[in-house]
């Protein structure tokens, strides 16, 4: 007795008995269970053969498939090119054993292209004649590219452009790829791509585009070769403009263009346009809705796509290729042909003697294919005849078959586009019913799912079957059951009800059998817990549990897979019965996890997915589950259990407390422990009432603070501390303040909470005065003598007794204000704006107070004429400790001022001192009011001003400096001028004309020069040498005149050659050294690096100004000092002023300006101003 469990699928009984026999319907074709019966006959079959068209690798032996069955065995034989191929007379050729399969060796001689035509293999025995298709051998091709020059191709950006590849006809057709010389694909998009010849088109190009390496590369996959053509240098010229244009196809060509296709092969349709912008490419089918499901796109929408093409995908398809400029279409007629297909293919027949049967060769194609019939390989119109067998068209009927009748038949349908070639075999058999099922079989069924119980059986005629139930069960009936053609019974739903023995009865003409099958019904295996989705941070941990129920009788095994395979074999991973246990997570574990759990019945399964996220680096999670033991007067003992650390090690814990009777709703902080400790000794205070909580702390922060723990109230007891910030300090000249910080209830240690406030004076013999107070912080002691030191102290006590003896604090009484002034004031006057202040010190007893010191009271005194009292401004001075004297900054000079000294206590100021009065010298004045310029004519200017705001004195005289400014903005001679001080206006005269001034104005006391104000202003222009300069104009045209200055020109560039050559060889001009041993030192600013005036250098490009001669410190011009100095042409007198020094400025580059003097400022003209206000 064997035991048969019940697949899940109905065609295990398949598997189970690999060549059971197969009833199709009550005529058709038996297959003989050639392994399973003795002593049958049957034709032979093709069961495996090479392809049609086999393309060879010439470097391979050749080996060409024939596999036959048969019973007999077939032998074996073949054609080569409609001839027999004898293939022992070649010694490279050989046929495998038991084998028709043919094996050339030709990798050590012999060429492939010797093998190439067209074979067919036959397979032999008595019973008849099988044939293969004819077999095409072909050595694949991979030739190279032919050698080409190829010229750079020159272009303007924005025109289309064509590569053309045209690689070599291979066999098979290449694959077609363009690269650059760094084997690297080139980017294709909208505007570049390949088309389906292989060609890579532009639609525009662009400056980018330009390269030498555009090189095609053609893939002969076949043999594993890459063929390369020359690469193709392009170059793209950029234009400022170019001109966009609508869309124009480049292919393919014109507006219409006809497709033909095969049916169930790829329907490509391809548009590729070129335009200015780009086009978008978009398709239709006239008439028609493209196949969506079979519908798809490439090389950017430009290629069309249609799968698994039929008859129906034939018409008109239509691409669009637009831009913003227009579009243009064109349209692709597509015909759908067909090579042969099969609608009905002729099937073996079993028949034994006196049947009668039909073979059907019924094929389509378009055009329509022409069918024809073979038997034994031979065409029927030459075979044998056989009077039990009638051609019909695609039909042979057969009738009373006898044995003689048995052969093998081949059907060919052909068309201009392929052939389809079928053998099936007619074998007339004459056999009793035999069961092929195994006798007695055990099926076990899951309830719910279907049972197949197998009744494999052959005979001939075909027998037919019947199904009981039972030993004594009536037939079965299909309205419950499913029978199947080869006997199998169906039991769609097996119910516990269906188990039982079940037995098969065959029968035919020559006789019956029969054969029991019992079956068994179990209970499903199912998950009752199934694993849940999961998200672990790195290096966590994650634990899936998986429980099953199954039935009793049955062995239940399970297993866990990652993302359907294996787990991997780590020692993170661990099975503990239902639970599977990941330690360590990492990346590669972020998987779907899969529990199977599976009897030799059926298999069910359940997945989670885990998803591993990096680690959170958080704050600790609170701790929890917080318990008091160790319940003791003064102390107690704290326990938890730590939260997650997230990632972050837990380094401390932080306990705090809530004293509910005294604070309630404030925690206190009690103590810190280290993160490895979870219990606390904690000592405790009397008389609260304690709840206590945890805060984890880790280097992210702390963990919000746990629940709260039970309550503890501790015993009362006397205090064990007294107030802090005992002061005493009076607010009255006769009392005595005490204050204090009271206790916290904390602190307290017990109910009735008081304070024992005691004093007494210091310098005296008197007894502690003691009174006993509560809920207060103060106490105030009158009748106290003024500003007297005591003793005092602060005790606390409760119902329970006192605190420790307090401290002892010094206070005093209340101050008084100063009684006694200070003496003996005088003043130092130290300069224009500081004085100093001395006084005798008041004495200590008079102060009555704290001493903070002395404060001085200051005033200006106004002239007689303008006093008022009411509107005196006294200025306050405070010296802090016990000082004699003091500092007044900030005064006014040339003023006269008083000032009074008084002493300070915490109370206030004592009396005044007398006043003392004391006058400030003169100091230097500020700058005039202003300066102003009036009244410019040809040879004068008009200066006008105010005295300054602050004379600090009298003033004694003005003093004004000017000097030219020339068209270079050098500087000329300083001119220096004293004025009275009772003048407010001055006329310059004999000034050059049509030249700007620079002027410094200050005033001047018997302290000295004041702030200077400048001025710049320019005279008028002569009208008499304006129209010289006109008529010089005139003579500039006259041709004479002209070519003397070319003359002087020439002579001039000459002369500078000279001297250039000279300055190189390290000469220096006369000129250059006389002045330079005269150097002023007084002309300021100069820049230290080359000299140069300050305000008055280029500000563009920062060269500097000409270095001419320079006055020496007297500010006389010497003719001795330089022999090319052009002084001597000056009508200056001393080098004071100089009415044409705008001429000898030029020349001699003088930059001076006024000496420093007091408190004069330095500042330069700017050259910016200078030029702006040039006249």
């Amino acid at each position: 007795m064997r035991l048969k469990i019940m697949p899940l699928k109905k065609s295990f009984s398949v598997h189970r008995v690999p060549l059971i026999l197969f009833l199709c319907q009550l005529m058709s074709a038996l297959e003989v269970p050639l392994d399973q019966l003795e002593n049958l006959v049957q034709p032979p079959t093709i069961t495996r053969q090479s392809p049609k068209d086999y393309i060879i690798d010439p470097r391979e032996n050749i080996e060409i498939q024939c596999e036959a069955k048969g019973k007999p065995p077939p032998s074996f034989s073949w054609t080569r090119n409609g001839t027999h191929f004898d293939i022992d007379k070649d010694p490279l050729v050989k046929m495998l054993p038991n084998s028709g399969t043919l094996v050339i060796s030709i990798t050590i001689e012999g060429k492939a292209e010797t093998y190439e035509g067209v074979y067919q293999c036959t397979a032999r025995n008595e019973r008849g004649a099988a044939i293969s298709n004819n077999i095409i051998i072909r050595p694949s091709r991979s030739p190279l590219w032919t050698k080409e020059k190829l010229e750079q191709i020159t272009i303007l950006k924005g025109q289309s452009l064509v590569l053309p590849c045209r690689p070599p006809l291979g066999l098979p057709p290449p694959i077609i790829f363009w690269m650059d010389n760094s084997f690297q694909r080139l980017p294709q998009s909208e505007r570049v791509s390949q088309g389906l010849n292989g060609d890579l088109y532009f639609s525009n190009v662009l400056p980018e585009d330009t390269r030498e390496d555009y090189v095609c590369y053609a893939r002969f996959n076949h043999t594993q070769t890459i063929q390369q053509k020359q690469p193709i240098s392009v170059k793209v010229h950029s234009t400022k403009s170019y001109i966009e244009r609508p869309p124009k196809l480049l292919s393919p060509e014109g507006r219409t263009s006809h497709k033909e296709e095969l049916r169930e092969n790829v329907l490509s349709l391809e548009c590729i346009a070129e335009g200015l912008p780009t086009p978008s490419i978009t398709w239709t089918k006239e008439d028609g809705e493209l196949p969506i499901n079979r519908t798809s796109y490439t090389n950017f929408r430009k290629t069309l796509n249609i799968n698994l093409v039929s008859e129906a995908d034939s018409g008109k398809y239509k691409c669009t290729a637009r831009n913003p400029l227009g579009f243009v279409e064109h349209t692709i007629s597509v015909t759908v042909k067909a090579a042969p297909y099969w609608i009905t293919a002729p099937k073996n027949l079993v028949l034994s003697p006196g049947e009668d049967g039909t073979l059907i060769c019924r094929a389509n194609g378009n055009p329509k294919p022409k069918i024809s019939w073979l038997t034994n390989g031979v065409p029927i119109e030459m075979a044998p005849d056989d009077p039990s067998r009638k051609i019909d068209g695609d039909t042979i009927l057969f009738s009373d078959v006898q044995e003689s009748s048995s052969a093998v038949y081949q059907c060919n349908a052909s068309n201009e586009y392929g052939y389809l070639l079928a053998n099936a075999f007619v074998n007339v058999l004459a056999e009793p019913p035999r069961i092929l099922t195994d006798a007695n079989l055990h099926y076990q069924v899951i309830t719910d799912r279907p049972a197949m119980l197998d009744c494999a059986f052959f005979g001939s005629p075909i027998p037919t079957f019947k199904w009981f139930k039972g030993t004594k069960g009536s037939v079965l009936q299909e309205n419950t059951y499913i029978f199947h053609d080869n006997g199998t019974l169906e039991i769609p739903v097996a119910q516990k009800d269906s188990a039982g023995t079940y037995t098969c009865v065959v029968r035919n003409k020559l006789g019956m059998a029969k054969n029991d099958v019992h079956l068994e019904i179990k209970d499903p295996t199912r998950i009752i817990k199934h694993p849940e989705y999961k998200v672990v941070q790195r290096g966590g941990k994650v634990s899936f549990e998986c429980k099953v129920k199954h039935d009793p009788t049955l062995i239940a095994t399970l297993t866990w897979l990652k993302d359907n395979g294996e787990l991997p074999n780590d020692g993170r991973f661990s099975i503990d019965n239902d639970h599977l246990v990941i330690m360590n997570i990492s990346d590669e574990d972020d998987a779907t996890y899969t529990c199977v759990a599976n009897t030799s019945l059926d298999i069910v399964s359940a997945s989670a997915v885990l998803r591993v996220v990096a680690p959170v680096y958080d704050r600790p999670n609170p701790p929890f589950d917080l318990e008091l033991t160790s319940l003791l007067e003064r102390s107690v003992q704290l326990s938890w259990i730590p939260g997650d650390e997230n990632n972050s090690p837990i380094t401390d814990f932080i306990i705090e407390y809530e004293d509910s009777l005294h604070e309630p709703g404030i925690w206190h902080h009690h103590s810190d422990v280290p993160g490895t400790q979870t219990t606390a000794e904690l000592k405790l205070s009397p008389y609260v009432k304690y709840s206590f909580r945890v805060i984890a702390v880790n280097s992210i922060g702390r963990s919000l603070p746990s629940e709260v723990s039970e309550y503890y109230m501790t015993k009362a007891a006397e205090p064990e501390e007294n107030p802090t910030a005992v002061e005493g300090i009076g607010s009255e000249p006769d009392n005595l303040v005490i204050t204090w910080q009271p206790l916290k209830g904390f602190d307290s240690n017990g109910p009735g909470l008081q304070y024992k406030v005691s004093w007494r004076q210091k310098d005296g013999d008197d007894e502690w005065t003691s009174v006993v107070v509560a809920n207060v912080s103060k106490y105030i002691v009158s009748g106290t003598p003024t500003f007297v030191p005591y003793l005092v102290k602060v005790q606390a006590l409760n119902d329970v007794g006192f605190a420790p003896e307090p401290v002892i604090i010094i206070g005093h009484s209340g101050e008084d204000l100063p009684m006694v002034a200070p003496s003996n004031v005088h003043v130092n006057v130290v300069n224009s704006t500081l004085a100093e202040v001395h006084w005798e010190p008041v004495p200590p007893k008079s102060i009555r107070g704290h001493l903070k010191g002395y404060r001085i009271y200051y005033w200006k005194v106004k002239n007689s004429s303008k006093r008022n009292k009411r509107h005196v401004e006294k200025k306050i001075l405070t010296f802090n400790g016990n000082k004699t004297h003091g500092m007044l900054p900030g005064l006014e000079p040339f003023s006269h001022y008083m000032l009074n000294v008084r002493v300070v206590n915490g109370k206030g100021e004592g009396p005044a001192s007398v006043d003392r009065v004391f006058n400030t010298p003169e100091g230097v004045p500020s700058a005039p009011l202003f300066l102003k310029i009036v009244n410019p004519t040809l040879d004068s200017l008009t200066l006008e001003w105010d005295p300054p705001s602050h004379p600090n004195g009298i003033l004694t005289a003005y003093t004004l400096k000017f000097q030219p400014i020339n068209s270079t903005h050098e500087l000329g001679p300083l001119v220096d001028i004293k004025i009275p001080a009772n003048m407010t206006s001055l006329i310059l005269r004999n000034l050059s004309y049509n030249t700007r001034y620079k002027f410094y104005f200050y005033a001047q006391t018997s302290a000295g020069s004041g702030s200077q104000i400048t001025e710049e202003a320019v005279t008028t222009v002569d009208e008499g040498k304006m129209a010289m300069a006109s008529r010089q104009v005139d003579i500039a045209t006259q041709g004479w005149f002209i070519g003397l200055m070319c003359a002087v020109a020439l002579l001039i560039l000459i002369l500078l050659i000279v001297c250039f050559i000279r300055r190189n060889k390290g000469g220096k001009y006369p000129v250059k050294e006389k002045e330079d041993a005269h150097a002023d030192p007084e002309i300021q600013p100069m820049k230290e690096d080359d000299g140069t005036f300050g305000e008055y250098s280029d500000a563009e490009d920062h060269k500097p100004s000409k270095k001419g001669s320079r006055t020496p410190s007297d500010r006389t011009v010497k003719k001795e000092d330089s022999d090319d100095s052009l002084v001597d042409y000056g009508e200056g007198v001393n080098g004071q002023f100089n009415e044409d020094g705008s001429f000898i400025g030029q020349y001699s580059g003088k930059k001076e300006k006024e000496p420093a003097e007091g408190n004069e400022s330095s500042e330069a003209p700017s050259p910016v101003n200078a030029m702006n206000s040039f006249v």
